[in-house]
């Protein structure tokens, strides 16, 4: 049956891209899902477990693929671990870190195919100053060495992004710097995602993603706050400011650049598949 199953996504895949060929996407969605146009019957039996609103349940739907929408993509791979999906969606990074030999799932294989090819970028409250902020530390950071040494320390290094100069620009009134400034505290929201955002033994938030937002807090002269959000729900807590920033994989997409002020992109990404 493992057989089997991986046999069918890849012969799922081959049918799909060639049935879709390179598909355009508008130029503020920097993710380009090779959506299907014809599902083989065996595919459509399949099942795929999917964090719910994330880039991977996007391209699942898209493709017309039948979905079970869990909390995060960690429990995607549970899901499949039990038994109770036949397969995951995934971010390639992630997968790169939690699946395979050594990691928390070594029964588990990566497909060759990649879904979709995105960028991340970081999540802010809609018009805030606090992207601009965001942009002139990791700037400073990329030029300096310290994007690249901190993603060396969690193998993401091929993934990043050159980041361009860039200086910070503070709103003039109704400040999202100054309000986190004033109250003392970065608060970001996140979710167990390795090798981004995951807990240390000593329960320490650590990650590519979580150690440079303790860089920006730091540059801020505020603490930082890790909380762990539901991230269909993302929108609502920056707006309702139970969060200040999403810091967590975010891919950027249309529908994310309408809804929240995003940075620059800083890494590369895939969506991919995931199988016994």
């Amino acid at each position: 049956m493992k057989k089997l199953t991986a046999f069918v996504l890849s012969a799922m895949m081959v049918l799909s891209l060639a049935a879709c060929g390179a598909k355009t996407e508008t130029p503020a969605d920097t993710s380009t899902p090779a959506a299907d146009a014809t599902k083989p019957a065996e595919v459509a039996k399949l099942t795929y477990a999917v964090e719910a609103g994330s880039a991977g349940e996007e391209v699942a739907l898209a493709n017309g693929y039948n979905v079970v929408s869990v909390d995060s993509q960690a429990k995607a791979l549970m899901e499949v671990q039990a038994g109770t999906a036949d397969a995951a969606i995934i971010d390639s990074l992630m997968a790169g870190a939690m699946v395979g030999e050594g990691t928390s799932y070594p029964n588990l294989t990566i497909t060759d195919q990649k879904l979709t090819e995105e960028l991340y970028g970081v999540g802010c409250r809609k018009g805030s100053d606090l992207a601009s902020f965001i942009n002139s530390v990791m700037a400073d950071a990329y030029a300096d060495g310290v994007l690249e040494a901190t993603a060396e320390t969690y193998g993401v290094q091929a993934a990043l992004v050159e980041q361009p100069a860039s200086e910070f620009t503070a709103s003039e009134s109704d400040s999202d710097v100054q309000y986190i400034k004033d109250k003392g505290t970065l608060v970001i929201g996140i979710t167990e995602f390795e090798p981004m955002d995951y807990q240390d033994a000593d329960g320490n938030w650590i990650g590519f993603d979580a150690d440079m937002a303790k860089l920006v807090a730091e540059k801020l002269g505020v603490e930082p706050v890790f909380t762990v959000i539901t991230w269909d729900n993302k929108v609502f807590e920056l707006n309702g400011k139970g969060i200040d920033v999403v810091w967590n994989g975010m891919t950027i997409t249309t529908a994310a650049q309408e809804s929240m002020e995003c940075t620059n992109a800083y890494c590369n990404n895939a969506q991919v598949i995931v199988t016994k």
